[in-house]
């Protein structure tokens, strides 16, 4: 489903990403890893094209997507839940899963069945709800549009405890209906469990990629890329 292949991207004349490859299929979740600073965001924003890639291919069913629009992207069926959240903050919750909607299986009332709290605060503005709350709109907001390939960047990143297990049932209901994913995360040992294949990124290069089962098994990786 999509394709990224020998994508080399970066900042000015700071060079990030080289010669990065990955695969997701359709249904299938890859967790994206490596520390802080290696690259992550960068090529999450090179696929969703908010950052021109300097060479290399981003393939979706086969075609070039590279160097179109990120507005073109979004509605070809690749969803970004972005770093920060990012929700607007004069708009409430309802007018949030309202705006973005497109056909498919996620409505807005199916995706406040999924997060009751937003349920709650349906009327409340962007800028009145907690990390936690902000983060689970950031979802709901790229699920109304029924992309085919959701893509998430740091989803748990800083939220309590209670919010961040809540994230990672929401993630477990997508895996059990087959929904492809492309997942950054730091907590590997939720996202093993979560994710079928890994791509771990090491100074904008792949250092190491494989099934779950092979990173669960070999803790060296965990201690080698991750620091963990």
């Amino acid at each position: 489903m999509l394709a990224v292949q020998d994508l080399t991207a970066g900042y000015g004349r700071s060079q990030v990403l080289s010669g990065v490859s990955l695969e997701v299929r359709a249904g299938e979740i890859v967790g994206l890893l490596g520390r802080n600073g290696m690259g992550k965001t960068t090529l999450v924003h090179a696929i969703t094209q908010l950052l021109p890639p300097w060479s290399g291919q981003v393939l979706w069913d086969g075609e070039a997507i590279a160097g179109q629009p990120a507005h073109r992207v979004a509605r070809a069926g690749i969803a970004l839940v972005p770093e920060g959240r990012q929700v607007f903050p004069n708009l409430s919750v309802q007018e949030h899963v309202t705006a973005f909607a497109r056909p498919g299986r996620w409505t807005p009332q199916s995706l406040f069945e999924l997060f009751p709290r937003l349920a709650e605060r349906r009327h409340h503005l962007g800028n009145e709800l907690s990390g936690g709350e902000q983060q689970m709109l950031a979802m709901a907001r790229a699920l109304v549009t029924n992309p085919r390939l959701l893509i998430l960047d740091e989803a748990t990143e800083g939220l309590a405890p209670l919010v961040r297990e809540e994230i990672w049932r929401v993630l477990g209901v997508l895996r059990e209906s087959g929904h492809a994913m492309l997942v950054v995360d730091k907590y590997v040992h939720r996202l093993v469990r979560l994710a079928d294949r890994h791509v771990i990124l090491e100074k904008g290069r792949v250092a190491w990629s494989g099934p779950s089962a092979a990173l669960e098994a070999d803790r060296s990786l965990w201690s080698r890329y991750l620091g963990l």
